[in-house]
């Protein structure tokens, strides 16, 4: 199983907005791709903004390059995204999840 990390901030008044946007955009496309296995967001304030982590889990890389082209390590973003006055990152991190357990 791969992990892949992306990042972004944006102003604490669209915190709502751009997550509902992301559910709408980023996460529902990787949802509809296959291979895919699974969505975390993640969102702690910091100062004045609010910085979100999308954690999307995936069978393999080549499923990765099915939702994010062929330059797997690069941002895929949104036109709207600058509505929520994003600063995203550009680049994105993979990881072989090694232990995935869960418990409640």
């Amino acid at each position: 199983m791969i992990a892949r990390e992306w990042k972004a901030t944006c102003p604490k008044k669209h915190e709502e907005g751009f997550i509902g946007h992301l559910y709408e955009t980023g996460v529902k496309e990787s949802s509809e791709t296959p291979g895919f296995l699974g969505a975390q967001i993640f969102q702690r304030e910091v100062d004045e903004s609010v910085e979100i982590t999308l954690i999307t889990y995936w069978e393999t890389l080549e499923c990765i390059t099915a939702f994010a082209g062929e330059n797997i390590d690069v941002a895929k973003l949104y036109p709207e995204d600058a509505h929520y006055e994003l600063v995203p990152d550009h680049h994105v991190n993979h990881y072989h999840v090694v232990e995935n357990t869960w418990q409640r």
